[in-house]
């Protein structure tokens, strides 16, 4: 084996272990011994999910004066999925090791494994099966056949069939999106990376509804969106890439398709993906549910049903791609060395932290103050405990990009010592000038 996936492998388990360490992400039911492809996000990790969703929803909505937002409900009428195609098309082969029970995607088990038709264990497998990715559950008092209902495995559905409330209710004309936040379930057979693949995961959609001569041009607009997004978070434009799907990967309703791909520790995995869906989805739900979802352009008086260009970001893949991209090892001078999250400003759980130089001498309740006054602009937090040394790589550990120290001057000139993670570049600032200081630091803020 190679030293590179070992590294790699390494790499992985130590973000893995801070993770948990921290107060990121803890397995779920751990003291249950836990549930296989269930997290828990701590009180660091629902803070930066918090701040990724926000980040992405000021993107996509409030710098946009044509995509409004929307919440559909998690349980849908059964006939949106099949409609959509979910019930028919929604499954994947699923093999099983006679010996061991262990069960895999057939179409992710290495070549010759499906050639043989054995295990990676070398055992015999069985005849491969469809399985259905939907979770199903029952409304009502009985459990029968007319009860049935599916825990949505996309929220793109529930943009679509509200198509025309939102398109008579907002005012908006074509073209305009429709942006969605939510919780989507899928019954994988394969979960695997940490919180890469779960079975529960939110997703972060916008649906943008275009005249069907338009397509193109707006499909090549968004591709150049949302590959800039992820500059402005900070990421590094080297571990990203696009990939096009070809024929034998093109979904069933999809003209064209692209994959933002991010390189994460264990590969090349999609974060993203932009496809042009065409009128599959408005044709299909006008023809299930027997309603005109035709657009009428008021201009023209053209009616069409508009094609669709859909954005799809995984939330929980934004978190582990933000902890991959932010995390560091790093050696410094004189045989010292940190463990550093450069997590952006705008997503970092704890914008400042804020120290006493020591916790005598009025200075402990002068630091105290100063993080209460903070607290209207940023997140932040308060520490008195440990050598100032070892608090500044407590908070570099968690992201923090900012750190205050008030000492014994703070007492005769009104000033603190500010911090930079990245750089550990240490200024005095006066007081009353730290707000804006920091605004402005978080405005133009570069990775180092």
């Amino acid at each position: 084996m190679s030293k590179k996936p070992q590294v790699k492998n390494k790499e992985m388990d130590n973000i893995v272990s801070l993770a948990k360490r921290r107060g990121f992400i803890f397995p779920s039911s751990e003291i249950y011994g836990g549930l296989s492809s269930a997290w828990d996000y701590g009180p660091l990790g629902v803070q930066l999910k918090n701040n990724l969703e926000q980040f992405w929803w000021r993107e996509m909505t409030q710098l946009h004066d044509n995509i409004v937002g929307i919440d559909a409900a998690i349980m849908m009428h059964p006939r949106v999925w099949e409609a959509s195609g979910h019930v028919e098309n929604f499954s994947d082969l699923m093999v099983e090791d006679t010996v061991t029970n262990e069960r895999f995607r057939f179409d992710l088990l290495p070549e010759e494994c499906q050639q043989e038709m054995k295990s990676p264990k070398g055992n015999p497998l069985s005849e491969p099966r469809q399985f259905n990715l939907m979770f199903a559950t029952h409304m009502g008092p009985v459990a029968d056949a007319g009860s049935k209902v599916y825990l949505r495995p996309e929220t793109a559905q529930g943009i679509y069939v509200n198509f025309k409330n939102v398109a008579q209710t907002s005012r908006v004309k074509v073209p305009f999106g429709i942006a969605q936040v939510g919780k989507a379930f899928r019954n994988e057979i394969v979960t695997k990376n940490f919180i890469f693949r779960t079975c529960e995961f939110e997703q972060l959609e916008m649906q943008y509804f275009v005249h069907p001569k338009e397509d193109e041009k707006w499909f090549e607009f968004w591709k150049e969106q949302r590959i800039n997004y992820y500059d402005k978070l900070g990421i590094r434009r080297d571990k990203l890439r696009f990939h096009q799907h070809g024929p034998d990967e093109l979904a069933h309703y999809a003209k064209d398709a692209f994959d933002i791909e991010y390189e994460f520790p264990f590969g090349w995995k999609e974060l993203e993906g932009i496809h042009n869906r065409t009128d599959f989805d408005l044709s299909r739900h006008s023809e299930f549910s027997g309603k005109d979802l035709t657009y009428l352009d008021d201009q023209t008086s053209e009616r069409y049903l508009p094609y669709i260009i859909e954005t799809s970001a995984g939330l929980t893949r934004g978190v582990l791609m933000a902890l991959c991209d932010a995390y560091e090892e790093q050696e410094l001078e004189g045989g010292d060395s940190r463990t550093v999250l450069h997590l952006h400003p705008r997503i970092a759980p704890i914008t400042v932290a804020v120290f006493p130089l020591v916790k005598k001498d009025g200075l402990a309740e002068l630091a105290r103050d100063l993080e209460r006054e903070l607290r209207e602009d940023f997140s932040t937090f308060y520490d008195q405990s440990g050598a100032i040394g070892r608090r500044y790589r407590r908070q570099d550990e968690v992201g923090t990009p900012f750190c205050i120290t008030v000492d014994y001057d703070t007492k005769e000139d009104n000033s603190v010592t500010l911090r930079y993670r990245d750089s550990m570049e240490q200024v005095r600032v006066p007081i009353t000038e730290l707000v804006g200081t920091i605004k402005q630091a978080v405005k133009e803020y570069r990775r180092v």
